[in-house]
């Protein structure tokens, strides 16, 4: 995931509306979204190289969804693969605190990766590239590949554009789309510098990324009703930003995490 921007707590009828996009190479394979056989609780799309994934939630309405931090020359050629962290927490029961406080022993082993996780009404966040365990305020928030809210082109972009949206009774699916497939780049003087040089910081600068090799794989919006009510979208595009697939789940808070 490299693009996540979502309203938690501030809208009166939804705990959670979250819009993301997910950047990958084209080549590495991955199952769309789905609930999960293995465990049945569990809907999210799965990578089907490491076995984790980057965004999903249960029917107890556990939450998580993670981004790489981008840090070229920080990488380590043999670290585990961070979407695990997300497939973990789904798959379990414990709560968020305790999960982050076990990430924080282990999460020097990761290449850089901010993580958010939740349950109901909490949310948390956490990156192995700083030390603070962060409770999520009632706000709207930006997730890219850096730390929460750092004010990225794409994020000050997409949270000006999707604030309205989130804040109408009713979520417009087909605007909230639109605004994750800007493509747009902006100017060459607004671009972060990240240590991969102008020309992959230009790719990589829209809310929508595209590349023949490298581009945003997937969006989706995910909503969570403070009834319980849950909706999660997901749409799939080819290296042309041709619209492949989109599936759509709908399923109310269940407890006991079963069908």
């Amino acid at each position: 995931m490299c693009l996540i921007l979502f309203s938690f707590n501030q809208h009166p009828d939804y705990t959670l509306i979250l819009a993301a996009n997910r950047d990958e190479f084209f080549n590495r394979p991955a199952k769309p979204l789905e609930f999960w056989t293995d465990d049945p609780s569990v809907l999210a799309g799965k990578d089907l190289v490491g076995g984790g994934t980057w965004l999903g939630v249960t029917r107890s309405i556990r939450f998580a969804a993670i981004t790489n931090f981008r840090d070229p020359y920080g990488l380590q050629k043999n670290a585990p693969t961070r979407g695990n962290l997300v497939r973990d927490f789904l798959c379990s029961q414990v709560s968020p605190e305790e999960y982050i406080k076990q990430i924080q022993n282990t999460g020097h082993q990761y290449n850089g990766f901010s993580l958010l996780v939740g349950v109901k009404d909490t949310l948390l966040y956490y990156s192995n590239r700083s030390s603070t365990i962060i409770s999520v305020p009632k706000g709207f928030h930006g997730l890219s590949n850096h730390l929460l809210n750092t004010p990225w082109p794409k994020i000050t972009t997409g949270k000006a554009k999707l604030k309205p949206i989130f804040s109408q009774p009713e979520i417009d699916i087909e605007a909230t789309f639109q605004v994750l497939g800007d493509s747009d780049s902006p100017p060459p003087d607004h671009l972060p510098d990240t240590g991969v040089g102008l020309e992959w910081e230009r790719i990589l600068a829209p809310l929508f990324i595209h590349s023949d090799f490298y581009g945003t794989r997937c969006s989706s919006l995910l909503t969570i009703k403070r009834t319980g009510e849950v909706m999660f979208i997901e749409r799939t595009f080819s290296s042309e930003k041709k619209r492949l697939l989109q599936k759509k789940f709908d399923f109310c808070y269940n407890p006991s995490g079963l069908i």
